[in-house]
Formats: C-alpha cells, sequence, structure tokens
C-alpha cells in the first residue's frame, strides 16, 4: 500500500472568525442539512482505528478546518485515546493542528503538550496587516487575541509555527512580515499564496500576483538570507535545501503526483484535496469504504495523474524540478484546465532565479557537514 496521510475537518468549515480571504467557508455548503458540524464519536473511532490498521511509516493525522479548536479538549482527549490503543509495537504517531489561535485554553495547550502535537498558528504579521482580513463574525481585530494564543502555547511548552497567508493586504510588505515574526523569537515560518477567483474566473481582492508573490519571496529570502539560514526554519527554503541535498520535503506543490494524502470531512466523507473538497470530486466515506478502495478509486487517481499534464514550458523550464508545475489550485481555476501555467509562475521564476544560486551554496554546505559529521562518528565507535 502506497503510504498516505491524513488532513482531517472535524467541525469542516465552521469557525469562530470570519476571515475575508477563507477558502474554505463556503464547504459548509455541502452539507446544509446540519447548521454546526461536529464529527461523532463513531466516525472518529472508524477513523482512527480503520488509518492505523494500514501499513504505514508514520500515522500522520493533521487537525484542519474551519477551526478544529471549536471540538474542545474532550475530543482531542478522544483522539489521544484512540491513537494509543489502535497502535502497534512501534508505531509512529504524529499529530498537526492548524488553528486560528484564538481559541486555545492551558487545558488544551497541555493535552497538546503531551502527546506532541504541532501547532500551526495562523499569523499574518504586525496588528495594521493582520486584521485587515482576519477579524470576528461582528468585525472586531483579532491580533491580540492570537498574540494571547501564543502565549497559551508557550508557557505550556507546545511546539508551534507560524502559518503566514500572503495576500493582497500584505504582500508588499514580505521584508516587515519577516522582520516582525523573527524579532519576537518565532522562528518557524510558512508562507502561503492567496490565490482566489470569482466564479467567473477573475481574480478576488484578496488574491496576489505570480509578480507579488516573487517579490514577497525574494524580500523574505534576502532577510533570512543576511543572518538567519542557522536560526529561523522557512518552509519552503528548508524543502528547497532538502531537495538539493537529495532529502525528502513536506511540500506536496513540489511533487509530480497529487496522491499525498486524504482529507476526511466531519461526516467522513473523504476528497483527495483540501482545495478540491467539491461534490465531483467526493471519493467516499470511510464507514463504508476501505482505504485501499480509496486509494485504487479512478476519480483519485485521476486526479493525482493531473498535476503532471502541465503546459509544455514547464517541460521546457529549468526550474521544472522544484516548481513541479505548480499547485494544480494555482493552474485548474479558472478554466479547469491543468496544461495552464501557473497564476503564480512568474513569481516562481523570479524567485528561483533570485535564490537559487545561494540555496545550492547552502545545501552543498550542509551535505558537507553530515558527511563530516558522519565521518567523526565513524572514528568514535
Amino acid at each position: 500500500m502506497r503510504p498516505f496521510t491524513l488532513l482531517i475537518k472535524p467541525a469542516c468549515a465552521d469557525c469562530n472568525l470570519d476571515c475575508t480571504y477563507c477558502f474554505y467557508a463556503r464547504k459548509a455548503g455541502l452539507y446544509p442539512e446540519s447548521a454546526a458540524h461536529r464529527m461523532s464519536d463513531k466516525v472518529l473511532t472508524r477513523l482512527v482505528q480503520g488509518y492505523m490498521a494500514t501499513p504505514q511509516p508514520q500515522y500522520v493525522f493533521g487537525w484542519q478546518g474551519g477551526e478544529p479548536t471549536l471540538m474542545g479538549v474532550e475530543f482531542f482527549r478522544r483522539v489521544t485515546e484512540l491513537q494509543t490503543a489502535s497502535g502497534g509495537p512501534g508505531a509512529v504517531v504524529a499529530n498537526g493542528l492548524q488553528t486560528n489561535g484564538t481559541l486555545l485554553t492551558d487545558e488544551l495547550a497541555a493535552h497538546f503538550a503531551k502527546y506532541r502535537f504541532l501547532v500551526g498558528v495562523s499569523l499574518d504579521g504586525p496588528p495594521e496587516l493582520h486584521d485587515r482580513f482576519r477579524l470576528s463574525h461582528d468585525g472586531r481585530a483579532t491580533h491580540a487575541s492570537v498574540l494571547q494564543g501564543l502565549d497559551v502555547l508557550r508557557r505550556n511548552s507546545v511546539e508551534y509555527n507560524i502559518l503566514t497567508l500572503v495576500s493582497a493586504a500584505n504582500v508588499g510588505h514580505g521584508r516587515d512580515v519577516y522582520r516582525y515574526l523573527r524579532d519576537r523569537e518565532l522562528y518557524f515560518h510558512q508562507y502561503i499564496p492567496c490565490v482566489e477567483f470569482d466564479e467567473r474566473g477573475a481574480p478576488l481582492p484578496v488574491a496576489i500576483t505570480g509578480r507579488q508573490w516573487g517579490d514577497f519571496l525574494c524580500a523574505v529570502f534576502d532577510e533570512w538570507l543576511k543572518r538567519d539560514t542557522r536560526k529561523v526554519s522557512v518552509r519552503l527554503f528548508d524543502c528547497v535545501l532538502a531537495r538539493l541535498a537529495g532529502e525528502p520535503h513536506s511540500l506536496c506543490h513540489m511533487e509530480r503526483d497529487c496522491c499525498q494524502y486524504f482529507v476526511v470531512e466531519w461526516n467522513g466523507d473523504v476528497y483527495p484535496c483540501d482545495f478540491f473538497v467539491q461534490s465531483d470530486l467526493r471519493l467516499g466515506n470511510i464507514m463504508h469504504d476501505s482505504w485501499e478502495d480509496l486509494l485504487a478509486s479512478p476519480v483519485y487517481r485521476e486526479f493525482g495523474r493531473r498535476k503532471s499534464s502541465w503546459n509544455a514550458c514547464c517541460a521546457k523550464c529549468r526550474h521544472l524540478t522544484l516548481c513541479a508545475g505548480d499547485c494544480l489550485k494555482h493552474r485548474l481555476v479558472p478554466g479547469n484546465d491543468p496544461t495552464r501555467l501557473s497564476w503564480l509562475c512568474a513569481g516562481w521564476r523570479q524567485f528561483y532565479d533570485h535564490a537559487l544560486k545561494d540555496l545550492r551554496r547552502l545545501a552543498d554546505q550542509y551535505v558537507a557537514e553530515r558527511r563530516l559529521a558522519a565521518t567523526e562518528h565513524r572514528r568514535m565507535v
């Protein structure tokens, strides 16, 4: 069985905030039969036990939303109870959770610390940038509440990183956003481009262009390169360095196939990607479909193959091994045509043209240090 991971939406798209750019908010429309969507114990039990009955090098559970902390601490206690009971000898379990940070409590954080959850907290920079689009349902700013949530994680010794959506609000402020996070001792960054279209295929006001994305990445890279290469982890840079050093990485858009994980909704429905939770790509339901059948689904396999149906220009691009045509989300909309160039293509080319020489140098340093360490280890034994 091909290894796979899970991205789970235990509360569907339900959220205590009303972020202007949230692409997932409309997914609740797939389930109009319920005003509030919460994963039942029956579905959770089937999810954990069924997944952990499959042969995996590591059982990876990603809890996301909407806002997964709406489920409360008792839900996550049940999660870890089931994982502990279902794991065989030597089973390795990893839990990640993505949150807006505003509902975190000491009780919940203590549980995350005990079971080594990695928590990703959404923070888009300083308040004047963050609060433009990340608002409560009654229009209140949320930046201060996020910082309080980070304090909760810190005092409970929870591992966490920062997820920054790069939107029209902050895309022109790459250096400022990076410095803001670093200077507050937030050393693990992930930057995610906001690319959203309306029903006619026109970019929404929150979206960024390829050139803006390139400018943002180059600004962040230049700040990082000055003095932070051994101090700050930027996920994109880490993954490029890993690829250049011949090691595994964790960015699915750099792969040539989109069959790395499944999305599991609150009621057990399964989809191939959280950007493509839509009725025509529903693969089945864990309550009556096996993981083997879901992996073999013609819809899933065809979805995965579309990734490498890139534009003819991509085949000639010197950056193809790193970009792999970019995320399908940035190619299929508008027009549903996987052979379109990515909406962000110009930005990716700009960034790699700008940064690749230094990234190769850093990767070579890393490989050399790794070899030296291995040599020293052999001498000691």
